[in-house]
């Protein structure tokens, strides 16, 4: 699905603030202790409250497997100034022929500056500009509004809700299905911001 360019684990990505690159073995500690935040794994289904060693250690493996074969691209979230200092995660994950699956987290301590709706966006774009994509679907707890914001910036269009069982979370929650495609993606390229157009950020 992704092309060979971003097979390749020297790949990187830059936003103005960012860098986004493969995820690494040297990840681990940070990936236990920021994803295993129980204000960050709360909002997500499957990330476990504490997280396991192990399981950053298979994680990381999985996602550079799934890079490699072009099947994902998931990256770490680093701040330029300190590239080598995991602060999140995001990635897309081929579903099906032309549809892909977002999904991100961000450690506690980088909430509230932006940086989830700066990756997203950048993340987005080159899933379209380097793919046949032709929709990219997530989806966010209703009690997660940061989430539901990165989301809304990105251009995703809100296409319903449904209740889902979340067996790390012990029950059932009400998540909030998001889509974006390609002309509507194709669209905001081009569109002016309108006035007072608000665009909320993470």
């Amino acid at each position: 699905m992704f092309p060979d360019l971003l097979r390749d684990d020297i790949f990187r990505l830059e936003t103005k603030r960012l860098w986004l690159r493969w995820p690494r073995i040297a990840d681990a500690a940070a990936i236990v202790r920021l994803a295993g935040d129980k204000d960050v794994a709360q909002m997500t289904a499957r990330i476990p409250h504490p997280y396991p060693q192990a399981a950053a250690d298979r994680w990381i493996f999985e996602s550079r497997v799934g890079n490699a074969q072009g099947s994902a691209v998931v990256l770490a979230l680093t701040l330029k100034d300190r590239p080598s200092e995991l602060i999140g995660v995001i990635g897309v994950h081929q579903t099906r022929a032309g549809r892909a699956l977002l999904g991100y987290w961000l450690g506690k301590p980088f909430w509230g500056q932006g940086l989830m709706t700066e990756a997203t966006q950048a993340l987005v774009d080159l899933a379209f500009r380097a793919s046949e994509v032709e929709k990219i679907e997530t989806h966010a707890m209703v009690d997660n509004p940061r989430s539901c914001g990165v989301l809304l910036n990105a251009g995703f269009v809100v296409e319903g809700e449904k209740p889902v069982d979340m067996a790390e979370r012990g029950g059932v929650f009400v998540c909030r299905y998001f889509g974006l495609d390609r002309e509507t993606w194709q669209a905001r390229q081009t569109a002016p911001l309108a006035a007072g157009d608000m665009r909320l950020a993470c």
